[in-house]
């Protein structure tokens, strides 16, 4: 396996949301892997957690939350870590990931993904929350790179380094989100290609895709739309650096049918096969050792 916790390639997967409920349990239809936002199953009972049930069944799940605040200086929340192990451990959760930000402070949650500041001091800082989260977990998390719109005059480090960084030094995964690579280049001007260059191959369990809107000046992370065939061509780069990965498509609005955003998703295996056959000719033309 490519990654040093050995997860494995599930393929190609959409988000679980609740306007494909009915087409999913009568139909079964053969996509690879759900993910789940965490926070919609941790409070709840009735039919949510029903669903959620009989999909973990059938499928592969991952959880994916948007409230663990790695790098807020608020005290961690003990408490949402004990409903998101409990959910983890009831779906067999093949792996659990967030956002490197923060959400709020001082109890106020914004309920957004407020950016980082990449100083030396928020880099270790981030490190000792992430490993107490882990250890309590009692297994890793993999944290995604969020879409940015503003920066802190502060940052001495690229977002691409200070993630590698904190990955490598507190011992998680990454979720590497090529959309929001692309997302925060065009916000602020740096090159999507050098990033995904500087991510460890070994620490990313998964990729996300998705369609984002472009205001012209700046670009929203809406995941409202197609993929851009921009983004598509970074993420055939991204599988030339990192292998096959775990690949899973955003469609959280104005979301079409369930065939449309699972045809979506497959789009990554005809990149990914499209890659595999350029590859090929070199590695038959390629001398035998010893030659």
């Amino acid at each position: 396996m490519a990654n040093k916790w050995g997860y494995p390639d599930l393929g190609f997967g959409i988000g679980l949301r609740s306007v494909h409920y009915e087409h999913i349990l009568k139909n079964s239809p053969p996509i690879d892997w759900f993910e789940i936002l965490s926070e919609n199953y941790l409070d709840t009972g009735g039919r949510p957690l029903n669903v959620l049930d009989q999909v973990a069944e059938r499928y592969p799940v991952v959880l994916h939350g948007v409230s663990l605040s790695v790098g807020s200086t608020d005290p961690i929340d003990f408490e949402y870590l004990k409903k998101l192990k409990a959910l983890g451990k009831r779906i067999n959760a093949r792996w659990i990931s967030d956002h490197l930000c923060w959400t709020g402070v001082v109890g106020h949650n914004t309920h957004d993904l407020l950016p980082m500041p990449y100083t030396d001091q928020a880099l270790q800082h981030t490190i000792e929350r992430v490993k107490t989260i882990q250890e309590f977990m009692e297994r890793p998390i993999a944290l995604e790179n969020a879409s940015t719109y503003l920066e802190f005059s502060a940052s001495s480090w690229a977002e691409s380094e200070f993630i590698a960084t904190l990955a490598e030094t507190a011992d998680c995964g990454i979720l590497l989100d090529v959309n929001n690579v692309y997302v925060s280049s065009y916000n602020h001007g740096f090159d999507p290609k050098k990033y995904i260059d500087r991510i460890p191959k070994d620490r990313v369990v998964q990729m996300h895709l998705a369609g984002h809107t472009n205001k012209g000046t700046h670009i929203l992370d809406t995941h409202s739309d197609y993929v851009i065939d921009t983004v598509w061509e970074l993420y055939r780069y991204a599988y030339r650096h990192l292998g096959g990965v775990s690949t899973l498509l955003e469609w959280d609005a104005n979301i079409p049918s369930f065939e449309i955003v699972h045809n979506e998703a497959l789009k990554a295996r005809k990149f990914r096969e499209q890659e595999d056959k350029l590859a090929a000719p070199a590695l038959e033309e390629a001398p035998a050792y010893g030659d």
